[in-house]
């Protein structure tokens, strides 16, 4: 039976979720939207929620969007990106080492020790790894990859204790080089993480889209024009208006914009290199 109120999932990363959705909910269903929301403590679950069709989209990062469409699309089934944060278009990674370090580009890392995050990262492991190889360097057989953080405990990309340790690591010279997405970088500079002017960026990953809304069509789907007007919704609303502004600013977005599905193409080239790597590369260093 077909439902009659969109169900959308999202991640559990903590309070704000609950903030940011109910806001959002609130809005919508006053713009006469029967939208509800769903949150997952993992990528895992939601997306496995998704292509069951217990709910009708799901806001995905990028490795849950990679997974989702590939898991659609070797079933046969048509995948959709509905909207994206400004925020989402064009960002990259970095791969930093310390200023006083003698390394000038990814070819002199030959022989170093890389710190990446959590094992399924795409933005601080998948890409930065995918730079080197790129650069003509593999791990394990050109560099030793320093895999911080947790693995095990399902997809959960909103934990940030991978990317912490694998840039104090380098600050507290553990490793040479560390891999982290660009925004964090950035604010680990700002945190304390490590002392600010202490690093400085080697090189940037090709850039790529991150989050959006992805939408897959289910025999218990809701109607396909509530899909179309949810995501009219999303495009119409502003940062400005006051019912809105917290909500938005909490979820990094200005403006809300129709999402393009041809700019995750470097994470998957960084998926499938990373598929190809060995268990014991990807070993978290704590385990």
């Amino acid at each position: 039976m077909k439902r009659d109120t969109i169900l959308m999932g999202a991640a559990n990363f903590g309070p704000g979720a609950v903030t940011i959705w109910d806001g959002f909910k609130a809005w919508l269903n006053k713009k006469g939207l029967p939208f509800e929301y769903i949150l997952y403590n993992t990528y895992d679950r939601q997306i496995s929620e998704l292509l069951l069709g217990h709910i009708d989209a799901a806001w995905n990062d990028p490795g849950g969007w990679i997974r989702s469409q590939r898991t659609a699309e070797a079933e046969g089934r048509e995948i959709e990106a509905l909207i994206m944060r400004d925020a989402d278009f064009d960002v990259s990674s970095v791969l930093a080492v310390r200023d006083d370090s003698k390394y000038k580009s990814l070819a002199d890392l030959k022989g170093a020790t890389i710190a990446v995050g959590n094992p399924d990262s795409v933005e601080s492991t998948m890409l930065p790894v995918l730079a080197l190889k790129e650069a003509g360097l593999e791990p394990a057989r050109d560099y030793k990859l320093l895999v911080c953080g947790s693995s095990g405990l399902g997809y959960r990309p909103w934990i940030m204790d991978g990317e912490v340790a694998a840039a104090k690591a380098v600050a507290e010279g553990k490793a040479d080089a560390v891999g982290l997405a660009e925004a964090n970088y950035q604010a680990f500079s700002k945190d304390g993480t490590f002392p600010a002017g202490a690093m400085r960026v080697l090189d940037h990953t090709p850039k790529y889209d991150h989050c959006n809304l992805t939408y897959l069509e289910s025999p218990d789907s809701v109607p396909r024009e509530l899909i179309d007007r949810m995501k009219e919704l999303f495009l119409e609303m502003s940062y400005d208006d006051p019912e809105l502004h917290e909500f938005m600013e909490m979820e990094y977005v200005k403006q809300w914009k129709p999402a393009r599905m041809t700019h995750y193409e470097t994470i998957d080239r960084a998926w499938d290199f990373n598929e190809s790597l060995s268990k014991e590369i990807l070993t978290p260093a704590a385990a």
